[in-house]
């Protein structure tokens, strides 16, 4: 399964947090953050959990997330 969600995070910096802590988490394949999309669009291949799980995590990590329709 794919997630994506829209997010505000806005920095190199915080993109790679995110990147390393979801990936050092959860069971995924590739994720990546678009700091050039105005949704900020965090996309996570391979994502064998559920949407409101890592939506749950990107929130304790201070972000915003919420899946993009």
């Amino acid at each position: 399964m794919i997630g994506i969600f829209k997010t505000n995070i806005g920095s190199q910096k915080d993109r790679q947090h995110m990147i390393q802590a979801i990936a050092s988490s959860f069971p995924v394949g590739s994720c990546h953050v678009d700091l050039d999309d105005c949704d900020k669009v965090l996309r996570i291949a391979d994502l064998q959990v559920e949407e409101n799980i890592i939506i749950d995590f990107v929130k304790k990590q201070g972000f915003v997330c919420e899946v993009l329709e």
